[in-house]
């Protein structure tokens, strides 16, 4: 390649770029002012998604689609009224208890602190704690303060958003009747090759992104619950079920188990230490040896690149863009690798994926 065509190549990149920039800036403007009308949509499209496994397993016993829809929504409510008279009072009982306790789990682990020092300096070991301890008490008095204000705020707006709820269960019902007819509408606009592809991609990784880790969270919070009530651990119910849920998401578990050894720390380092070590030992068990028997890779994705979307989509997106970044993640890899014109030589893509 010649001077010419490198400095032509050159400029025409650094005209597209900046047009490239400014579409972005433009299209996160738009995203966030119909930031509600999105997470309506999105919300009432992974529903249907999820939904749509039972339907169609109904559908095989020879039952209409609409009533096989109406059948779901049913049971699925029967299931969530079951689980708010049952579980769901049992779990806020242990909450609010646990909130109570912190202060004295806090001067607790103070307390632990103050011994191992006094441990470290009678055998003259060069150990000053004294700072850490300082800094500790500040910052888990500050996170709490945080939490709580972030607990209520959270609450306000979940009893603000009923409409948009009822709005979002509206629009699932029709995606679960209409939305082959929806799809086709949209996908048509695109090639025929290209419009394939994309909407195969699509299915596939967010079918095999939320069957595993949804496999994964369900594991992993009944064995992480059984686990924590058998060794007596403290609210081993919201814990455990604290983890299960953190594992929708990926590095999620890990992060539970952290924050719950941390905090089981503060009120028995033994038992922080015990609650580390089979927590550890269940969630490597179930992530290394139960998951990829049962679903495969999930997204086939390096895990680098998946926190790198994590990070992506929780800025544009919050707690929503958490749960699609990565199977959006997952298919524009898919379609990256299907575009490269060099299927018999290793893609840099696929390398570093």
């Amino acid at each position: 390649m010649s001077w010419k065509s490198r400095l032509l190549r050159t400029s025409l990149w650094g005209l597209v770029l900046p047009l490239i920039v400014l579409n972005g800036w433009a299209l996160l403007l738009l995203f966030d002012y119909f930031r509600d009308v999105i997470t309506i949509g999105v919300v009432a499209i992974l529903l249907a998604f999820v939904l749509e496994y039972p339907v169609t397993w109904l559908e095989r016993f020879r039952i209409r689609r609409s009533r096989a829809i109406v059948l779901v929504l049913l049971a699925s409510g029967l299931v969530l009224l079951i689980l708010g008279i049952t579980l769901i009072p049992v779990i806020i009982n242990q909450v609010n208890e646990l909130g109570d306790r912190l202060p004295s789990w806090i001067a607790s682990g103070t307390q632990q602190l103050d011994a191992f020092q006094a441990w470290a300096v009678a055998r003259r070991l060069p150990v000053d704690l004294g700072h850490w301890i300082t800094q500790l008490e500040d910052q888990i008095a500050s996170q709490l303060q945080s939490t709580s204000g972030a607990v209520l705020s959270t609450i306000a707006g979940a009893i603000s958003s009923v409409v948009n709820v009822g709005v979002s269960l509206v629009l699932t019902f029709y995606l679960l009747l209409h939305g082959q007819q929806l799809w086709d509408s949209i996908f048509r606009y695109l090639p025929i090759s290209t419009g394939t592809r994309l909407r195969e991609s699509l299915r596939q990784n967010f079918h095999n992104y939320f069957v595993g880790q949804a496999i994964v969270a369900l594991l992993m919070g009944t064995a992480m619950t059984l686990a924590f009530l058998i060794i007596r651990v403290p609210f081993g119910l919201v814990f455990g079920l604290g983890i299960g849920g953190m594992a929708l998401f990926p590095f999620g578990a890990a992060l539970g188990i952290a924050l719950v050894s941390f905090l089981t720390a503060l009120h028995s380092l033994w038992l922080g230490g015990k609650v580390l070590v089979i927590a550890t030992v269940i969630d490597q068990l179930i992530e290394n040896g139960v998951a990829p028997q049962l679903i495969g890779g999930f997204t086939g994705l390096n895990p680098v690149w998946i926190l790198i979307s994590l990070l992506v989509g929780a800025k544009v997106a919050g707690l929503l863009g958490l749960v699609i970044a990565v199977p959006i993640a997952g298919s524009l890899k898919d379609m990256l690798e299907t575009a490269s014109k060099k299927p018999s030589s290793v893609s840099p893509i696929e390398d570093g994926v």
